[in-house]
């Protein structure tokens, strides 16, 4: 078969498949947001598990895993340690959100926090971080995700074109059938990407001779990227402690979370999931097999996130090096499909029914909720298609933004004392430290820390100081 034609039906299938699920999903009415957003709070344990897992594998995992290992040595191996962080949080602090969100309708998480802490302004200023943190790691999906489109394509998508097709796809499916379409098309989505990476992983390490040669090579040709701090002495201790707290408090403080958190049907699902994701970061050793392997095949890349694609069409037969790339494009579509439907929920509840239309009945609240994953998706396309950036950089900036939320999400689960100014407080100095010190990290990139780990820090003292000087939950 015509290597073109080839590629163009394992793409029309891939786009297809999601279409048809979720018209599947769509035969459902949704009469109440409740439906459209949370599934009417009635997601099983196994669907839970695949559209968490989906949501969490993103474009930064699927890329970004192999571009760290290749060009910042073994600091990514903390991955294994915050899969294990990322499942006990949905456990601890998940269950929280999950009860009191039940207990009170909340369907946000600005809900949350103007419910729990008395006080508008919080929840205002939540919404304002969801949406600010949450555009620029949706950028990266579609950009990834389309880039791999034209890529496993040969061209004959261009991926201002993939990335169009994916925008497209992803309303119809949601359009039609809200989160429950969204979980569906999630779980043939993680099927897709834990085959890609082991694929991937274990037919690149075979160019070099399997794991054995390999480490033995690396030892020769470039032992530092076997030890801290790297190849580029930039990725040492503080940097893996760094990654280790940031990104799984980033993600589950991400809408998308706050969304499956609430969808839950049942708490018996909170304590099934510490196990399954910590079971499943045993795949993250496929993505360390193709960095390691892509410093003695490609030792003088530019640009570490193109390595994957790269390998794969010089090295792969151009069937498997398609099928592999889906994988990456299931990666992209899974994170930015949540993304998209956990924004619309932000500004059909956060902003429209408080600030635009109060007394709006259901039925048109689900219809602004829809046009607005339409207005959501034509913004994202066009942040991807005019304002490119590097997977890395923009993911870690997004997930340390997201991450300031979860201080005042423990304050108010388990401390008394914490109040709603010392909330405000505190994310707002966390936000601006973050600011700035991102863009001395930028200057500076040496330096051992990430900025959100300092930012995170000063969050938190912020908010205790604060917190013991102000009355308990008051209303500001």
């Amino acid at each position: 078969m015509n290597q073109n034609v080839l590629a163009l039906l394992i793409m029309g299938t891939y786009m297809f498949i999601p279409l048809f699920i979720g018209s599947k999903a769509g035969e459902k009415e949704l009469q109440t947001p409740e439906d459209f957003f949370l599934q009417s709070r009635s997601m099983g344990s196994l669907a839970v598990f695949f559209t968490v897992q989906a949501t969490w594998w993103s474009t930064f995992a699927f890329f970004g895993s192999n571009a760290y290992f290749y060009s910042k040595g073994p600091v990514y191996w903390t991955t294994i340690a915050w899969d294990f962080l990322f499942g006990i949080l949905f456990l601890v602090i998940g269950k929280g959100i999950w009860f009191y969100g039940k207990k009170n309708n909340y369907i946000t998480a600005s809900d949350f926090f103007e419910g729990m802490y008395h006080s508008k302004k919080l929840g205002n200023l939540i919404t304002f971080i969801m949406l600010l943190f949450t555009m620029p790691y949706l950028q990266i999906q579609l950009a990834g995700g389309a880039y791999l489109i034209e890529v496993a394509s040969q061209g004959l998508i261009p991926w201002e074109m993939g990335c169009f097709i994916f925008c497209i796809v992803i309303v119809i499916y949601i359009w039609t059938g809200g989160l429950r379409a969204v979980a569906w098309v999630d779980i043939f989505y993680e099927i897709l990407i834990l085959f890609g990476t082991i694929l991937a992983g274990f037919f690149i390490v075979s160019k070099v001779g399997g794991i054995s040669l390999l480490f033995k090579n690396l030892l020769k040709v470039s032992p530092e990227a076997l030890t801290l701090p790297g190849p580029t002495k930039t990725a040492g201790p503080l940097v893996w402690i760094s990654m280790f707290f940031i990104v799984p408090m980033g993600a589950i403080m991400s809408p998308p979370l706050w969304t499956r958190i609430y969808a839950v049907k049942s708490q018996k699902t909170f304590h099934l999931m510490p196990f399954l994701l910590g079971f499943i970061s045993i795949v993250n050793i496929a993505p360390m097999l193709v960095g390691n392997a892509g410093i003695l095949l490609e030792p003088n890349l530019q640009n570490a996130d193109t390595l994957l694609p790269l390998m794969l069409l010089k090295y792969a037969p151009f069937s498997l090096a398609s099928l592999i790339l889906t994988g990456g494009a299931a990666a992209a579509m899974s994170t930015s499909n949540s993304q998209i439907h956990a924004l619309s929920a932000i500004y059909a509840i956060d902003l429209h029914k408080k600030y635009i239309h109060k007394n709006i009945d259901n039925k048109n609240l689900i219809r602004i909720a829809r046009w607005s994953i339409l207005s959501f998706t034509i913004f994202s396309y066009l942040l991807a298609v005019y304002i490119p950036g590097l997977l890395i950089q923009i993911g870690m900036v997004a997930l340390s933004g997201t991450a300031q939320v979860i201080v005042p999400t423990i304050g108010i689960l388990f401390w008394k004392k914490s109040t709603s100014s010392g909330a405000i407080a505190g994310l707002l100095s966390g936000i601006t430290f973050l600011c700035i010190f991102t863009y001395i990290h930028m200057i500076y990139s040496s330096l051992p820390i990430d900025p959100g780990l300092i930012s995170l820090s000063i969050n938190t003292m912020v908010f205790v100081f604060v917190s013991y000087l102000t009355p308990n939950h008051q209303n500001i």
